[in-house]
């Protein structure tokens, strides 16, 4: 492939995952993350062993930028699903807590 059917693809790719992630719930949003950083942990093992056997620099620092990048996307994604759950937790609690005020006032 040439690179301009490559940017194409990548652009309508781009397009069209933005518009199957607007559209996801937040309920089913926190176990979509939780396998996207199962496939961005896969991107990383990738990208270590394509700078494990890189010969040209030009390929191992592309490859190192590619091992930077997956590593920050791969924990980016663990804290964003932690912030998601402990806020679902705080609101359980909060419920909880409320529920009983309202039966110590009675």
């Amino acid at each position: 492939m040439d690179g301009m059917s490559l940017l194409t693809i990548t652009v309508l790719a781009v397009f069209v995952g933005f518009e199957v992630v607007s559209k996801v719930s937040s309920t089913l949003h926190t176990p979509l993350m939780s396998g996207a950083n199962a496939i961005h942990g896969i991107i990383l093992v990738g990208a270590i062993i394509v700078a494990g056997q890189a010969t040209d620099p030009w390929v191992l620092a592309v490859a190192l930028l590619a091992v930077v990048l997956a590593t920050a996307n791969l924990v980016g994604g663990f804290v964003v699903t932690d912030r998601m759950l402990h806020m679902f937790h705080a609101r359980k609690d909060t419920d909880r807590a409320a529920a009983g005020d309202k039966a110590a006032d009675k």
